[in-house]
């Protein structure tokens, strides 16, 4: 029996992963793609799977409510991946990260409450935990660690998880949230500190490093993140938390120096640049509980293997990044926007 599948943001970096690797591995999802094409929604990321007999687009955006409402009630499970995503944008500027993780998150919740059925999963981030200590590696995030967000980005998060949290208890919606720690892999949109110093090493240009580079980040396959969340949409208890992580900590200057080392470059490419505003130090997650429940595990996270094979297939995806980063990507989107109208 077909199973019907509403993804948000499916033109975005976690999101295309997501729909490729569903359509490949779950031949009964009937997958609906929902994004709004803001600038890192790139319809480039799906061009071999935009005509699947299974993968059908909806230009529009998530605070729609009639046509959020509508979308709603014709599919069976939510995948919500659309968000602004990016700390530094945020900083500048946060109006349109409550606009889309906020009210765009509370029009999807509402659509489930007047459907009265299905499930609702919720991608969020381990960033609204906020930050741990450098000279404690035994601690990491676990389900139970106190919301703490450090940036306007992580704080919308944070205000969306709950809401998400909030209707399920008082509405009983089947909603479950995942948080994830830093993705990386194809696909990436080369704002993002590892597609951003591969294609900059790629140019002849410098890496911009913030601070003292000793910021730790736990890194996680986006392969191994969609698994993860099709093990939470089809088998995690209703109204549960499960973080996702790589187990793969590395501090942003060791990932420098890989990056230089896969690309033949030398450290004379470090732009060593003020530090971002309240700059977390350090992320790690505890993701025992989607292990034990649920049997997932990271199988394609691990590095050195998985980060050369990441730089490879930038090296080998030279147009796909160069179009982006001319901005010649908007030509696609301004055509399917303009097509949908």
């Amino acid at each position: 029996m077909a199973v019907k599948v509403l993804v948000t943001g499916g033109f975005g970096f976690i999101g295309s992963n997501f729909i490729r690797h569903a359509l490949e591995n779950r031949p009964d999802w009937h997958i609906t793609n929902l994004d709004s094409l803001a600038y890192s929604g790139n319809p480039e990321n799906l061009t071999d799977v935009l005509a699947h007999p299974r993968h059908s687009v909806v230009i529009g955006d998530i605070q729609d409510r009639p046509r959020v409402m509508r979308l709603v009630a014709e599919n069976e499970l939510v995948i919500h991946f659309a968000a602004e995503s990016h700390v530094d944008r945020s900083i500048a500027d946060a109006r349109a990260f409550i606009d889309t993780n906020v009210t765009g998150t509370l029009s999807l919740l509402d659509s489930m409450r007047v459907k009265g059925c299905g499930r609702f999963v919720h991608v969020s981030t381990d960033e609204v935990y906020g930050s741990l200590p450098l000279d404690r590696p035994d601690l990491k995030f676990t389900e139970e660690t106190p919301i703490a967000p450090s940036s306007p980005y992580s704080a919308s998060k944070a205000a969306s998880d709950g809401l998400v949290r909030a209707y399920h208890h008082t509405y009983n919606i089947d909603t479950v949230t995942t948080r994830c720690s830093n993705n990386f892999g194809p696909w990436q949109f080369p704002e993002k500190v590892i597609p951003l110093f591969i294609t900059n090493l790629l140019q002849g240009r410098k890496v911009p490093l913030y601070g003292d580079g000793l910021n730790v980040r736990d890194w996680l396959h986006v392969l191994d993140h969609c698994e993860a969340i099709i093990a939470v949409a089809e088998r995690g208890r209703a109204g549960e938390v499960y973080n996702i992580g790589g187990d793969n900590e590395c501090s942003n200057l060791d990932l420098t120096h890989m990056l230089i080392d896969a690309l033949g470059a030398d450290t004379s490419r470090i732009d060593w640049v003020a530090d971002r505003l309240g700059h977390d130090r350090r992320y790690a997650i505890d993701s025992s509980k989607l292990q034990n429940e649920l049997g997932w595990k990271p199988t394609r996270s691990q590095w050195p293997q998985a980060l050369v094979e990441t730089v490879n297939w930038y090296k080998a995806n030279e147009t796909w990044w160069q179009r982006v980063k001319s901005g010649d990507y908007r030509e696609t989107q301004h055509r399917m926007i303009a097509e949908a109208s």
